[in-house]
């Protein structure tokens, strides 16, 4: 299998974090430049689709794209240590923080650095007002995680789930791009990210 990857972007570090935690190493990865448009090439597109990594190609040449159904596969192919629960019901409730997680954290964090970010003018059609009021719609959201977490070590079950992965990094993107930091009132969700950044994935899965 092959992971198309770049560096630094979000939803494919989703992907590798998860890659560490099974202790996955035959994945081939192949980073490509978004600057520079590779992932704009009538090849590439061909084979996913559409211009956006991550994407996974299996040996039969099949593509997978978006993050979390790749992290799907992956699970069932590895199955070990469950990530995405076990139980219909435990299933359904890592579902629902997941979704929490990449609604109401994830995708306003990454919106807020794509178009505040001078960088990313290059990628994105900026537009300041619309990064201020996502980032300010993910500070808002983390009274919810942090009323969880007050009483969880973990989002969404008795270990770590895809929930904390797709919550901790797209926190993360915005702290790394942004200076972002968790309001000193959120005390369980400041707990929680040193949790997260202790884990190997943290360093490894950059």
């Amino acid at each position: 299998m092959k992971l198309y990857d770049t560096p630094r972007a979000p939803n494919p570090r989703r992907v590798r974090w998860l890659l560490v935690e099974k202790g996955v190493e035959d994945v081939e990865i192949e980073t490509l430049n978004l600057m520079e448009g590779q992932h704009r090439s009538p090849d590439y597109v061909s084979k996913t689709g559409l211009a956006q990594v991550p994407v996974l190609e299996l040996d039969d040449g099949t593509s997978i794209s978006e993050s979390l159904a790749i992290c799907r596969y992956l699970e069932a192919k590895y199955p070990e240590p469950n990530l995405f629960g076990r139980t219909a019901e435990e299933q359904a409730f890592i579902e629902m923080w997941t979704r929490r997680a990449e609604l109401m954290l994830s995708m306003p964090f990454m919106l807020a650095v794509r178009h505040t970010h001078p960088a990313l003018a290059a990628l994105e059609t900026q537009d300041a007002a619309v990064g201020a009021w996502n980032l300010g719609a993910a500070t808002k959201a983390l009274k919810v995680f942090d009323r969880r977490l007050a009483d969880h070590k973990w989002i969404a079950a008795d270990r770590l789930t895809i929930a904390d992965i797709v919550a901790f990094i797209g926190y993360d993107f915005a702290r790394g791009m942004l200076k972002f930091e968790i309001p000193d009132q959120f005390t369980h969700v400041k707990r929680w990210v040193e949790d997260m950044r202790a884990r190997p994935a943290a360093a490894i899965a950059k």
